[in-house]
């Protein structure tokens, strides 16, 4: 098996001016590229000229590592950003951080299962709940154009929409910020 990333160079010297010219014709509208983690994404937005760039896990309430350089450099290129995974595969899912959650796809660590109920308590504190703010979070950023979250029924569709409109209070992201949980830095909704 290989990794993608081993595989820049043919995917920017190949496999984009392929696109590019396809683009150019107007047989597709756009070019993009998705990963777990904002590097690679970076690089083709330096790089390339991409229109979209969908980044899972990588902007979430638990981290912002993009916020350093791919959300900006995407801001400035006109770049719009897709946010995917914005629960961190399930530890921002719920009101309440269960004692075992999953992040990045296996067990959270004690250390991120403490800073989730953290967040959670400033959530409940201000009549919002963390998958509320978990979803609107990342949609502060004016790079972010969309979130996209997974559902098992269309039950969880809907109430992925139902998070999406509840208002969540200045409050809760000025406390966040206060309490050391959210970068000071983090543009929010």
């Amino acid at each position: 098996m290989h990794d993608p990333d081993d595989h820049w160079e043919q995917a920017a010297r190949e496999g984009f001016p392929a696109l590019a010219e396809l683009r150019s014709q107007g047989v597709i509208g756009a070019i993009g590229v998705g990963m777990n983690q904002w590097q690679m994404p970076a690089r083709f937005v330096r790089e390339t000229d991409l229109d979209v760039v969908m980044l899972a896990g990588r902007y979430t309430l638990l981290e912002q590592p993009a916020l350093d350089e791919l959300l900006p450099l995407c801001a400035e290129r006109g770049v719009s950003v897709v946010v995917a995974a914005v629960f961190n595969s399930g530890i921002l899912a719920q009101p309440t951080v269960p004692e075992r959650a999953r992040y990045n796809y296996t067990d959270a660590p004690f250390e991120l299962l403490e800073r989730a109920r953290q967040m959670a308590d400033v959530c409940n504190h201000h009549g919002v709940t963390l998958p509320q703010a978990a979803i609107q979070f990342p949609l502060g950023h004016p790079a972010v154009a969309s979130a996209v979250v997974g559902a098992h029924y269309p039950s969880q569709i809907i109430a992925d929409a139902q998070m999406l409109e509840a208002k969540v209070p200045a409050a809760v992201w000025t406390e966040l910020k206060a309490r050391g949980l959210l970068r000071e830095d983090a543009p929010v909704p």
